[in-house]
């Protein structure tokens, strides 16, 4: 079989290179010999001889290079881009349509704190990593065909390869904080029957009701379990990529680097839900993360049940820091 193969080869490069050799050019190949190269180059790898100790540079043809290629160029392209850009066409319709949630009664001048300050820590650096290494992984799918033509080759590269040193060592910080979020939030992320209430009820998001939550709701207990499981096999498959063949060959690399920027892109979608939620999309909703102090209206409207919880412990709601105690309770 290989020596047909490299039979075939010579005969097409002959035909190619011959005027260069010789006064009376060879017959060409014909279409059926091209094609009979091709449909023996389809069967499998085709393998060199070399005198290094590596033998993976012996692979002169991989079949299944050509899927991956496909997959990265074309397939990855359409999944990306649909799941990104669908998520923010419908964030900007509900933007539209629904506006900013208010409080309803609007803000109550005392607040609960709502997370300390490790859990904020925490969620920052989780937060900070995972935007530089959504972006410059995003760079490396669309970057060619968006941000080259804006910035110019020189910059684009600049902006690649520092992109790709900061995806690399960002891993890392990522990962641990992705166990320090298990370890202190699983036992209030754990699924109930009320997150299937609060599913139906469309989270007060969608309509009016607003339905009781503990101290994570359904849709939190929902982005916990992505980011978490997501992220950790967002990192795993990352990291069999940073180490090139140290844990798994060509084909595992491959099947590595699929999951890896399948998982990412879809995560890439769902935190930019919850970063709208979080920030512009809801009144009240950044202190939990900023300052860790909600407003106790708030915490009432979408946490009812942990504000019960709370309050039972002897926890009491007190004024915004930085204002004026009113003597209310």
């Amino acid at each position: 079989m290989k020596l047909r193969i490299i039979a075939l080869l010579a005969a097409l490069l002959i035909g190619a290179a011959a005027p260069a050799v010789a006064q009376t050019a060879p017959r060409a190949p014909s279409m059926a010999e091209e094609m009979e190269v091709q449909a023996l180059l389809r069967g499998g790898s085709i393998q060199g001889r070399i005198s290094i100790p590596d033998e993976k540079a012996a692979t002169l043809i991989q079949p299944e290079g050509r899927e991956w290629r496909e997959f990265h160029n074309v397939t990855l392209a359409w999944v990306g881009g649909i799941a990104v850009l669908g998520m923010l066409a419908v964030l900007a319709f509900f933007r539209l349509s629904k506006g900013r949630i208010p409080i309803e009664g609007g803000a109550a001048g005392r607040t609960i704190q709502r997370f300390n300050v490790l859990e904020r820590a925490n969620h920052w650096m989780v937060a900070s990593c995972f935007i530089i290494l959504g972006l410059s992984g995003l760079n490396l799918t669309f970057g060619r065909h968006i941000l080259l033509p804006v910035v110019g080759p020189e910059a684009f590269t600049a902006i690649s390869q520092w992109g790709k040193y900061a995806h690399n060592f960002l891993a890392f910080p990522f990962t641990l904080g992705l166990v320090v979020m298990l370890l202190i939030w699983i036992k209030d992320n754990i699924p109930n029957a009320r997150d299937i209430a609060w599913f139906k009820a469309g989270g007060g998001l969608i309509g009016n009701e607003h339905p009781e939550a503990g101290r994570f709701n359904g849709g939190q207990k929902m982005v916990f379990w992505i980011t978490v499981l997501g992220g950790a096999a967002v990192a795993v498959s990352g990291y069999l990529l940073v180490f090139p063949f140290f844990f798994t060959g060509m084909e595992g690399m491959q099947l590595s680097h699929i999951i890896h920027s399948l998982l990412s892109v879809l995560m890439i979608a769902a935190i930019l839900a919850h970063i709208y939620i979080g920030s512009i999309g809801m009144d009240g909703a950044f202190d939990a993360m900023g300052s860790g102090q909600v407003d106790l209206n708030w915490a009432k409207q979408h946490h009812a049940l942990w504000v019960q919880e709370e309050m039972a412990k002897g926890r009491t709601a007190a004024p915004p820091p930085g204002a004026k105690a009113s003597g209310a309770d």
